[in-house]
């Protein structure tokens, strides 16, 4: 059986609330069988790397959809509200949120954190456990000495 610390850059920030890359089928399969009931996707389908029905595995598995798909070159602003709402309406289901790599949804809890909704430090660490982001993402951070820097990713960048 898959265990979930094999998911690319899983983190469990809390016992409702888990983080990840994108999972694989039999991930899908073990996150249900922990318990999550809800499973908030911010990567879109065309990404390198995604599932080909992640909608009818998460389904099979016996959870329910949610899909936000984040343009990583330029993360509206309306995706953000629409992750908010959501998180706001699945209130203490347990939930878990990913994307291909964990950094769309690292920077997305960073801001859900700072807004009230969690940790703030611990959220930064999380994020900068995987990416410290630049460009249009340290824009929507608010992290204005890295908008002229690129995105760096750990083990890579830094």
């Amino acid at each position: 059986m898959a265990q979930l610390n094999d998911i690319l850059n899983f983190r469990q920030v809390s016992d409702r609330l888990t983080l990840s890359g994108q999972p694989t089928e039999d991930q899908i399969a073990a996150l249900a069988e922990a318990g999550v009931t809800d499973v908030i996707n911010l990567g879109p389908h065309d990404n390198k790397g995604a599932l080909a029905d992640e909608a009818g595995c998460v389904a099979a598995a016996g959870m329910a959809y949610h899909y936000i798909p984040v343009d990583f070159n330029a993360p509206p602003e309306q995706d953000y509200t629409a992750f908010t709402d959501t998180m706001a309406a699945l209130g203490t289901a347990r939930v878990h949120v990913h994307c291909i790599y964990n950094a769309r949804v690292s920077a997305f809890m960073l801001r859900y954190a700072r807004e009230g909704h969690g940790d703030a430090p611990a959220a930064e660490a999380l994020m900068e456990g995987i990416w410290r982001p630049g460009g249009v993402w340290a824009a929507f951070l608010g992290h204005e000495a890295d908008i002229d820097q690129p995105n760096r990713y750990l083990g890579y960048d830094y």
